[in-house]
């Protein structure tokens, strides 16, 4: 019996290894169908909880609140703001793709929301994550690296 039992534990064991793989090859290959699924869980289930606390104080996410291309509506996204010395780096898991991105590429400028503060930023810039990567703690850079993430967006403070 007991061997039975063991088998039957396996089984669920091996199909979540599997499915934990191919999430993994998938982001790290750009796949757009793994993409999509991770975007549609992103929008419709954690972002909005990501909102909730994100932009405060210790908060794991900033916000980047940005005007849509062609619409030109208001949004908030939840991201993962990192400080830099001239403004923020914020890596690209999905690639140079996502709305938002476009968003701040089209309209040159958004605004980060970053451990209560908030920040005008222009002259935003996709980068080679190694070009900035030293900014990115040992654990972000660690993700980076298994996800495949190879850009950033860069953003700069607007001098007032």
């Amino acid at each position: 019996m007991r061997m039975r039992f063991t088998g039957i534990l396996a089984i669920p064991l091996v199909v979540l290894a599997a499915l934990g793989g191919a999430f993994i090859v998938g982001m790290r290959t750009k796949n757009p169908s793994v993409l999509g699924v991770v975007r549609s869980l992103n929008r419709g289930f954690w972002n909005p909880r990501a909102m909730e606390t994100a932009g405060t104080p210790g908060a794991y996410a900033s916000i980047v609140r940005h005007a849509g291309r062609t619409s030109g509506t208001e949004y908030e996204t939840p991201v993962g703001a990192v400080a830099s010395d001239d403004g923020f780096l914020i890596a690209l898991p999905y690639g140079a793709h996502a709305d938002w991105l476009q968003n701040v590429l089209v309209g040159g400028r958004a605004v980060i929301v970053d451990e209560g503060e908030t920040h005008e930023v222009d002259r935003p810039e996709v980068v080679e994550i190694d070009e900035v990567a030293s900014y990115f703690s040992a654990g972000e850079q660690r993700a980076q690296r298994v996800f495949g993430v190879d850009q950033a967006l860069r953003v700069r403070h607007i001098a007032k």
